[in-house]
């Protein structure tokens, strides 16, 4: 199967260098010429174009930052749409809504081709070494089709149902994570405040009832002080407000979420749009004139888990 991927960000030349790693046949096409090529120099091909990207290969995947780019990418004039044709694949693995990616679905099956939404969970670090969760929605036939593909490029796969409902299972389980973060700023103020040792501090969380995957990654980086948890503020503001925005379209009202929006907009008027999203909690940090340093924390998450083939679960 030769496979095409477009969007070489923090996550994307993850996933797609996962793909290389493993043999597969695969051309790339990304805006910045610099990431083209270091994937060229490794061996994959360049496409100038979504659409002499399409024509080429049986599954085309893209992984890109925005519902805008994503529409841009596969609706513009020489876009993928465009080389689309019948028996071919289109996977969305960026993080999107569940009516945005069905608009598109439908041009792409007016092609005779096949859309799957495929967003992933887990963290870049998990995603440098294939260790990250899939979630794939749409036709079972096409999930069976790609799975080897899959489970390359993550660990546990998980086929949702149909087209969409991958992405607002992911748009639920970022909104969880953003809400564990913003509340583990509370947590690392208390302790701090409370002249708590925050090694120790850190442990205990772990071992407890409230321990969370967003403690066990991203208290590091916090602790150490380096915030980098390869996430920008920008995603989180775009993740947050899909799920209020869901929510609103539910009819569901909700308490937390707005006020999760409302924090996150006030971390990046304070710390800019790409500053990490970990930094949020900083706004406590700021507010109490303290800070959450400790020793013997990473500067950067790295997966220590050996790369292991996925499966579906």
């Amino acid at each position: 199967m030769k496979i095409g991927f477009i969007g070489l960000g923090n996550v994307g030349a993850k996933l797609a260098g996962s793909l290389l790693r493993n043999g597969f046949d695969l051309t790339v096409r990304d805006v910045d010429q610099n990431l083209t090529d270091q994937f060229k120099s490794s061996g994959a091909k360049v496409a100038n174009s979504g659409r002499e990207l399409a024509e080429q290969v049986d599954l085309i995947i893209t992984s890109l930052p925005s519902l805008k780019v994503s529409a841009e990418v596969m609706e513009a004039e020489d876009g993928v749409l465009k080389g689309l044709s019948k028996n071919k694949i289109w996977l969305e693995m960026s993080t999107t809504d569940e009516a945005e990616v069905k608009r598109i679905g439908e041009k792409v099956i007016s092609k005779n081709a096949t859309p799957l939404d495929g967003p992933v969970s887990g963290g870049c670090h998990r995603a440098a070494t294939g260790n990250i969760a899939i979630f794939v929605g749409g036709e079972r036939k096409a999930f069976e089709k790609i799975l080897p593909v899959l489970t390359v490029m993550g660990r546990k796969v998980l086929h949702t149902g149909e087209l969409g409902t991958a992405s607002t299972l992911k748009v639920i389980t970022n909104y969880l994570a953003s809400v564990h973060l913003v509340a583990l700023g509370e947590a690392w103020t208390v302790a701090k405040k409370s002249n708590l040792d925050l090694e120790k501090t850190f442990k205990g969380i772990a071992a407890s009832s409230g321990n969370s995957f967003v403690h066990e990654t991203e208290s590091q980086v916090i602790l150490n002080g380096s915030y980098n948890i390869n996430f920008t503020m920008d995603l989180v503001l775009k993740d947050t407000g899909l799920f209020d925005d869901l929510a609103k379209k539910l009819n569901a009202p909700l308490e937390i979420s707005p006020k999760v929006v409302e924090i996150f907009k006030d971390g990046q008027k304070k710390y800019g749009s790409r500053a990490w999203s970990s930094m949020i909690v900083k706004r406590m940090e700021d507010l109490n004139n303290i800070d959450f340093r400790a020793k013997g924390f990473p500067d950067e998450l790295i997966d220590n888990e050996p790369e292991e083939k996925g499966y579906e679960i």
